[in-house]
């Protein structure tokens, strides 16, 4: 019943969208790869005490309901449905999203949704679908960025579920994916990916340190940390390429000169990079995304969910590790003019209350 419920209240989603002038066919594929997910969905205490279950999937959906425990009780995280079921897809990613950009331009295209508000990305529940709307968009004179996501957010609209697509992930990664997911039930504000993010980043990174802690894991917890020194590295070096970029695209040049200096920048940002690995800054866990090449769609959807996390960690430090209070002061700053609550956190200053 209560999927039927969810059909129906899709369907009348979707009329009203289609009155509105929106791209019926597009929603009509979210929603149906939306209803497959849920439909394929199985609470994971059956599924743990199923004999038929696969040992090694019943290890990793037990460790799932220790994780989800420890974000309602240690991590003060929502206590509801979501990340209680388990989904296989039989493919290896939930969607695939599409970034468009012109080619003198690293503003990606806009695509405004009810719920999500106006995003840079469409998602895709099929790859032939986002590969055919890619093309169309070369056509028009975009360069495009396609990839494989592994696990989405319905900011608890719906009960989202585990995924094949991540359950084999490294625990750190596991438990790091479903602390971030669930902390965009607690704030979200729409159309600022950054300041989500952002905070979505800092209670993933405190969640799996307390995670580990709670474990004895100091290794693993090592591991983690120069991962993320590694990822703020490579996001760093994408940064000053983009910026690169910009101050070109800003310059009055004919369009063969702004060709060549674009080619150019993309060349010694390659040497930049294979230069960092031989020094032994970063390893070659960055290797597969370099090797599809370096263009605006794919810088432009390298966002800066770093850049404001210093100020949500001063502000989680101003709160003593109390992540209630932490909570409560993120909330406070949702609730700002957008300026405003990006000023505050890059002054490292906690909002008044």
């Amino acid at each position: 019943m209560k999927k039927l419920l969810i059909i129906f209240g899709l369907l009348a989603t979707l009329l009203s969208l289609a009155a509105c002038g929106g791209d019926l066919g597009y929603y009509l594929q979210c929603a149906r790869g939306h209803i497959d997910v849920m439909q394929r969905s199985v609470p994971i205490s059956n599924l743990v005490a199923d004999p038929q279950t696969p040992e090694q999937l019943k290890l990793r959906l037990e460790n799932v309901q220790q994780m989800r425990d420890f974000a309602i009780f240690e991590l003060g995280l929502p206590d509801n449905d979501s990340y209680r079921s388990y989904a296989d897809l039989d493919r290896p990613y939930v969607v695939w999203n599409l970034v468009a950009a012109k080619e003198f331009s690293l503003q990606p295209r806009k695509w405004c949704f009810p719920v999500a508000g106006c995003v840079s990305y469409k998602g895709y529940f099929h790859k032939d679908a986002a590969t055919e709307q890619a093309q169309e968009l070369r056509k028009d004179g975009y360069e495009v960025d396609l990839y494989g996501v592994q696990a989405y957010s319905t900011l608890n609209w719906f009960a989202d579920p585990v995924l094949n697509t991540f359950i084999n992930a490294s625990e750190t990664r596991l438990a790091g994916l479903l602390f971030h997911e669930l902390a965009h039930q607690v704030v979200y504000i729409k159309g600022d990916s950054a300041f989500n993010e952002a905070f979505a980043m800092t209670v993933q990174m405190e969640g799996v340190r307390r995670w580990l802690q709670s474990r004895a894991s100091t290794e693993e917890w090592q591991r983690y940390l120069d991962h993320e020194r590694q990822a703020t590295l490579f996001q760093h070096f994408l940064r000053e390429t983009r910026q690169k970029l910009a101050n070109l695209y800003a310059r009055d040049l004919p369009v063969e000169e702004m060709r060549r200096q674009k080619q150019e920048i993309i060349a010694n940002a390659l040497q930049h990079y294979q230069g960092l690995e031989k020094t032994g800054a970063i390893d070659g866990r960055f290797d597969r995304w370099m090797a599809q090449g370096l263009n605006n769609a794919r810088l432009a959807s390298v966002a800066t969910y770093r850049d404001l996390q210093p100020g949500f960690q001063n502000l989680l430090s101003s709160c003593n590790g109390d992540l209630k209070l932490f909570y409560q002061k993120v909330e406070e700053l949702s609730r700002l003019p957008r300026q405003q609550r990006l000023a505050t956190l890059q002054q490292g200053t906690p909002p008044k209350a």
